[in-house]
């Protein structure tokens, strides 16, 4: 029988933790330096290792652990015993849904959020290659090009995004209850215990239009057990933008709606390890008439003009042209390079105001004015007007008397 150095009996040590340059064993049960108890002896002592409070977390493997898990709520869990999907087959969803017409980016592996970028654009530094000539979301990024899906997907396993709008969609969500959640008043029918059966609702009160299980259109089954219905994005009348539940122009409880500025995960993709299946291969059905009339945006507010005070002579003659080229290019901005172009004409025009050409809050309303007219929502045009307004006073540009 082997000894351990403290001279009791023992053969199966191990070098796996260290604790101020001690070795600690699995050869019984003592309190940790967490003051939990955990399989560890001080090896020389064979006492339990003794760490001042105020070292506890950094010594202690669990802690450190358990802190991780915490600032890291969405790592994958590598060690899931689930087959996941790897990068080539991962590679082959994006392709196929290239084929359809369908543009799309790269989520981070087993999640739902963009992998790029990986930064808000109001914390955008530009050190990103891609984001050199102003900040470029997920959307501006979003491609049906074979070659480029290719190389994005080549060394990471990749879940795959659909951006709805670029690709010529209205997916509505139909989502699962989550644990504890109840329905509001309104939608307290027995009847009603998810978003399908919402969505079911709200179809038999239009005559003429069936329910949502004998629609012959392309389904998804996300990770949840809810249902995503692709239609076509009417080809007339205003961007259809995202709505959420019951609130402004939405739908209903647990009914979400994702086009422009919106995207969902293509089936074949895993989030929290759950997968998202093909339920209906169908092609893509027409957006109902009553539902593109319910989701269709408020107008617009009157808008009132903005009087810019131009300096006079040559300075002045400069400043409108400068400020016309960014408007007419922010309004030239094709769907789905809208935001990006925003942003680069709120940092150009930031310039000019920093350098004193015009008022911030000017260049402010009129970039908002021309945003609002193309179809941006306003939550996204006051976001990215104010980080594009911050970057541009970042590098002031004078206009020579």
């Amino acid at each position: 029988m082997s000894t351990n150095r403290a001279g009791r009996p023992g053969g199966h040590w191990i070098a796996a933790s260290k604790a101020l340059g001690r070795l600690v064993s699995t050869a019984g049960t003592y309190p940790h330096i967490c003051d939990r108890t955990i399989a560890a002896e001080d090896t020389i002592s064979g006492l339990p290792v003794q760490v001042a409070r105020w070292e506890k977390a950094r010594y202690c493997a669990a802690c450190a652990h358990d802190t991780y898990v915490r600032t890291h709520p969405s790592t994958p869990d590598i060690r899931r015993p689930e087959p996941m999907p790897n990068d080539e087959s991962l590679r082959e969803v994006a392709l196929a849904a290239a084929a359809r017409g369908w543009y799309v980016f790269p989520l981070r592996p087993d999640d739902k959020r963009p992998a790029f970028p990986d930064h808000p654009a109001d914390a955008c530094t530009g050190r990103d290659p891609r984001c050199c000539d102003g900040h470029t979301g997920w959307e501006a990024r979003a491609t049906t090009d074979p070659d480029r899906i290719r190389r994005g997907w080549a060394q990471l396993p990749y879940g795959v995004g659909i951006a709805c709008g670029p690709s010529g969609l209205l997916v509505a969500d139909l989502d699962m209850p989550k644990d504890g959640q109840s329905a509001p008043a309104e939608w307290s029918d027995p009847l009603c215990r998810n978003g399908s059966d919402v969505f079911a609702l709200l179809c038999a009160r239009h005559a003429g239009d069936a329910a949502p299980e004998v629609w012959g259109t392309y389904t998804v089954t996300t990770g949840r057990g809810g249902t995503h219905l692709y239609f076509r994005h009417p080809a007339a009348g205003p961007a259809l933008r995202n709505t959420a539940g019951g609130r402004g122009n939405g739908l209903g409880w647990l009914v979400d709606t994702r086009s422009h500025g919106g995207y969902v995960v293509a089936a074949g993709s895993t989030v929290a390890g759950r997968p998202y299946t093909v339920a209906r291969d169908l092609p893509v059905a027409d957006l109902p008439g009553w539902l593109a009339q319910r989701l269709a945006p408020a107008p617009l507010p009157p808008q009132r003009p903005i009087a810019v005070a131009l300096p006079t002579g040559r300075a002045g003659a400069y400043l409108d042209a400068a400020i016309g080229r960014q408007l007419d290019y922010l309004r030239g901005a094709a769907e789905g390079e809208r935001n990006h172009a925003l942003y680069v004409s709120a940092v150009a025009l930031g310039q000019l105001a920093a350098g004193g050409a015009l008022p911030a809050e000017q260049a402010a309303g009129l970039l908002e004015r021309a945003a609002l007219s193309i179809g941006l929502t306003r939550f996204e045009t006051l976001r990215t007007v104010r980080s594009g307004l911050a970057a541009g006073a970042k590098r002031p540009r004078q206009v020579a008397a």
